[in-house]
C-alpha cells in the first residue's frame, strides 16, 4: 500500500492581491494532488498565506490600517482565488492563527534545546521585499538616479543596511549535513538545475542566520525574548507542520509527516534557498523528519515579460478565469508551461490553445458522437459488435497512454505538460478513428457496424475524461455526466470498467464553447 501523500504550495505573501503567478502555483499543485487522489492515494493538500513580517507592517501603515486588518482582507482574496480556480485544498493555513504561533514557538524551543540559537548583533544587508538577508558578495550594484550607485539583491530588489540585536541560528553547523542530503538524495530538490545551484551555494560556506527582529513587532513572539519577533521565514516555513496539528498529538501529524508520509513542497524558484537550506536545517536541529521533495517551478511571464506593478502587466487570475473559463485557464497553464521552467502566456495563446484542444478536439468529438447516439440509438449506449483492428488499436493505444501517463507523473519530475501531450494525441487519434469509420455513412449500409463505432467512441471519451480529470476536473465531470457515469466510478481504478451497453444517456450538450478574443487586448 502506498504511503500517504502530503503536498503544499508555498504560502503566499498577501501584501497585495493575488496575481497569475499565485494562480499558476495553486493550479499546478492542485493538478498533482488530484492525480494522486485519482491514483487511490491518501492525499492531504495545503495552501495558505504568510501574514507576518516588515513588508506587511509597512503595507498596512501605508493604508492607515492595522496589520491584522490588512491580513484578514488580503487572505480572503487568496481564498476567493483558490475557490474560483477549483483548488481542492484540504486546509488553508494563515500564519496569524493562534495554533501557528504555538507551532512556531515549539520548533524554536526545539532548536534552542539543541543549543543551535544564540543572541548577538546583526549587521548586514536586508531586503524588505524578499524578507531575506544577503551577503555583500551576492549583491548587484547598479547606477541609480543622478549616477549614484545602488545595491540590489540577486532578485533585483532594494536592500538596506540593518543593525539590530538578533537571535542567530547555527546554520554553519549544518553545512556538511546539507551537502550530504543533496548528494545522497537527488530527489530531494528538483529540477536538477536547482539542486546544482544549492550545492554550489552551500559549498561556498554557510554563515549563521539572523532569525529574529526587534525593529518591528508584527510577528510571532520569541519564547523568553518578548521584545523579539521571529524572522518571517522561521515562522512561514513552520506552516507546513502547523497544518498537521504540530506540536499536538493528533492523527494528522503522525500520518502525513512523522511516520514517513511522502511530503512534497511545490514552490517558486526564487524561494528555493529558504526551503532547501534553511528549512531542512531547522528540521534537523529540531529532530524532525525532512520532506521527501521540494520542487522549484519557474516564473509565469506576461507575453515574455516578468510581471511587475511598475510595468503595469500584473494580471488578475479571476479576471482571466471569467474571460476564458476556469478549466480553459487551467488547461492552458498546465499544458503550455513546461513544469520547472519559465513559461509565457497571453490572451491570444489561451484562446488559440484551448479552442484547438478542447473545443475542436474533445468537445466536438463528444458532441458529434453523443448526438448520433441520441438520434439513432434511442439515447442509449449501443451494443457493440465484433471488434476490428481499428477498435483493437484504439483501445490498446488508450491503455498504453494511461500506463505512460502514470509513469511520467510518478517519476518525481512532474512533467505535467508531457502527460497532457499524451492525452492530446489520444484525443486526436479518437477523432481520426471517428472520421475514418464514418458511422453516419455506416448507418445507411451497416447499422450494426455503426453502433460498434459509436460504442467504442463513447468508451474512448469515457477513458479520456477520467484521464483528464486531474487537469480540467469540472469539464471532465460534465463529460462523464453525459455518459451517465456514477460519481464513484471516475478514478483511475475504473479505467478498465467499460461503459455499459443499453445505459440511458442524458440529452447531449456542449461543454467547451469556442472562445473569442476579448476586447482591448483581451487580458481580462
Amino acid at each position: 500500500m502506498s504511503k500517504p501523500f502530503y503536498i503544499t504550495t508555498a504560502i503566499s505573501y498577501p501584501n497585495g492581491p493575488p496575481h497569475i503567478g499565485h494562480a499558476y502555483e495553486a493550479i499546478a499543485t492542485d493538478a498533482i494532488a488530484r492525480f494522486q487522489r485519482l491514483s487511490g492515494r491518501d492525499v492531504r493538500f495545503q495552501t495558505g498565506t504568510d501574514e507576518h513580517g516588515l513588508k506587511m507592517a509597512q503595507a498596512a501603515a501605508t493604508k492607515g490600517i492595522a496589520p491584522q486588518e490588512l491580513a484578514d482582507e488580503m487572505a480572503n482574496q487568496f481564498i476567493v482565488m483558490c475557490d474560483k480556480l477549483n483548488i481542492s485544498y484540504d486546509q488553508f493555513i494563515r500564519t496569524t492563527e493562534v495554533d501557528h504561533h504555538k507551532a512556531s514557538q515549539a520548533i524554536w524551543q526545539a532548536m534552542a534545546d539543541k543549543d543551535d540559537l544564540y543572541l548577538d548583533k546583526y549587521e548586514g544587508w536586508y531586503s524588505v521585499r524578499d524578507e531575506a538577508y544577503y551577503d555583500e558578495s551576492e549583491l548587484i550594484e547598479v547606477e541609480g538616479e543622478g549616477g549614484a550607485k545602488e545595491k540590489l539583491s540577486p532578485q533585483g530588489t532594494p536592500v538596506e543596511w540593518t543593525v539590530e540585536e538578533s537571535w542567530f541560528f547555527r546554520l554553519s553547523k549544518y553545512q556538511e549535513p546539507l551537502l550530504k542530503l543533496f548528494k545522497d538524495n537527488p530527489e530531494f530538490l528538483k529540477p536538477d538545475s536547482r539542486r546544482n545551484e544549492m550545492i554550489k551555494f552551500v559549498e561556498g560556506g554557510l554563515n549563521d542566520l539572523s532569525i529574529s527582529r526587534t525593529s518591528f513587532d508584527w510577528g510571532v513572539k520569541v519564547p523568553g525574548s518578548e521584545n523579539h519577533v521571529m524572522y518571517v521565514w522561521v515562522d512561514a516555513l513552520t506552516n507546513y507542520l502547523t497544518g498537521l496539528g504540530f506540536p499536538k498529538k493528533n492523527d494528522l501529524y503522525p500520518k502525513y509527516w512523522n511516520e514517513g508520509g511522502d511530503i512534497a513542497h511545490i514552490i517558486g524558484k526564487d524561494i528555493v534557498r529558504f526551503h532547501t537550506i534553511y528549512w531542512p536545517a531547522f528540521l534537523m536541529s529540531a529532530n524532525l523528519p525532512l520532506p521527501k521533495q521540494v520542487f522549484g517551478h519557474g516564473f509565469l511571464l506576461n507575453r515574455g515579460q516578468k510581471m511587475s506593478k511598475s510595468v503595469g502587466n500584473v494580471v488578475d487570475p479571476i479576471a482571466l478565469a471569467d474571460a476564458f473559463g476556469v478549466d480553459q485557464l487551467r488547461y492552458f497553464l498546465l499544458s503550455e508551461v513546461i513544469f520547472g521552467k519559465d513559461g509565457s502566456y497571453s490572451a491570444e495563446m489561451i484562446v488559440t490553445k484551448t479552442n484547438a484542444d478542447l473545443a475542436n478536439n474533445f468537445g466536438n468529438l463528444a458532441q458529434r458522437s453523443l448526438s448520433m447516439i441520441a438520434k439513432n440509438c434511442e439515447g442509449k449506449v449501443p451494443v457493440a459488435g465484433p471488434k476490428t483492428e481499428a477498435e483493437e488499436q484504439l483501445i490498446g493505444d488508450l491503455t498504453a497512454c494511461f500506463t505512460n501517463m502514470t509513469t511520467l507523473m510518478e517519476n518525481g519530475e512532474y512533467p505535467i505538460h508531457a502527460a497532457i501531450d499524451l492525452l492530446r494525441e489520444r484525443l486526436s487519434a479518437t477523432n481520426q478513428y471517428f472520421a475514418d469509420q464514418a458511422p453516419w455513412a455506416l448507418r445507411k449500409t451497416d447499422p450494426g457496424r455503426a453502433d460498434t463505432v459509436l460504442y467504442y467512441t463513447a468508451e474512448s471519451i469515457r477513458q479520456l475524461a477520467i484521464m483528464l480529470r486531474w487537469v480540467i476536473p469540472e469539464s471532465c465531470d460534465k463529460m462523464l455526466d453525459l455518459l451517465a457515469q456514477d460519481a464513484d466510478k471516475r478514478d483511475f481504478n475504473h479505467m478498465t470498467n467499460a461503459i455499459e451497453p443499453g445505459l440511458a444517456l442524458p440529452t447531449p450538450s456542449g461543454i467547451f464553447p469556442r472562445l473569442e478574443m476579448p476586447a482591448a487586448e483581451g487580458e481580462g
